[in-house]
This record gives C-alpha cells, sequence and structure tokens, in this order.
C-alpha cells in the first residue's frame, strides 16, 4: 500500500503562483510513475502532469504546458507542482496519484486507470 498526502493548495490572484507537494509513504518501491489530476466544479477530474518514480520523463495536459512544472524528491518521497501565470480556470481541487505499471507516461499514465493510490485532494482557488 501507498500513502498519499497533499499540502499547498489555498487562494491566489490571477498571475499568481503556488507549489504543490504530495508525500508518498509506505510501500514506494513498488511505484512506477506519479500524476497530478485535478477537478472543477461541475467538470470531471483531469489529468494535469505524470513524472516517472526515476528517471528524468515528464509529460503534461496542453492547458498546463509552459506554465505548471512537475518534479520529484526521491530522498523526501515527495513530489512538487509548481504552477505559475494562475489563472482563474485553474480553480479545482487538485489529487495526486501514483501508479505501479512500468508502462508509457505519454499515454497511459494520462488517464485516471492508471493510477492505484490517490491523495485527498487539496483545493486551488485563482481569483481573477
Amino acid at each position: 500500500q501507498v500513502q498519499l498526502v497533499e499540502s499547498g493548495g489555498g487562494l491566489v490572484q490571477s498571475g499568481g503562483s503556488l507549489r504543490l507537494s504530495c508525500a508518498a509513504s509506505g510501500l514506494t518501491s513498488s511505484i512506477s510513475a506519479m500524476g497530478w489530476f485535478r477537478q472543477a466544479p461541475g467538470k470531471e477530474r483531469e489529468f494535469v502532469a505524470a513524472i516517472r518514480w526515476s528517471g528524468r520523463s515528464t509529460v503534461y495536459a496542453d492547458s498546463v504546458k509552459d506554465r505548471f512544472t512537475i518534479t520529484r524528491d526521491n530522498a523526501k518521497n515527495t513530489i512538487y507542482l509548481q504552477m505559475n501565470s494562475l489563472k482563474p480556470e485553474d480553480t479545482a481541487v487538485y489529487y495526486c496519484a501514483a501508479g505501479s505499471k512500468p508502462y508509457s507516461l505519454g499515454s497511459y499514465y494520462k488517464t485516471q486507470s492508471a493510477y492505484n493510490y490517490w491523495g485527498q485532494g487539496t483545493q486551488v482557488t485563482v481569483s481573477s
């Protein structure tokens, strides 16, 4: 089992920045990739970004590319999502997730079904 705890959400003005953190514990050796998803009110949960647990590969949704950066600190078993140039449409609950299959980051890990474990979510609100 893997436990995930997100932190770092909050209220920020349009154009501002936030950094989300997701700390993993438990059987972290089973993790192949981790990702961030978000869900806005009345909308479906959508993919934001993913990163290999080992290695440098990352992948982003088109809507956040060049504004968000996903990174990893294996020593701390933590991933981060640096969010810059935030827009009101980025307002959502952000979820961290972990998957164990060694499949393609660019396709498989863009889907929710790829992930075995999920955090509780952290609210990000961007005011205009």
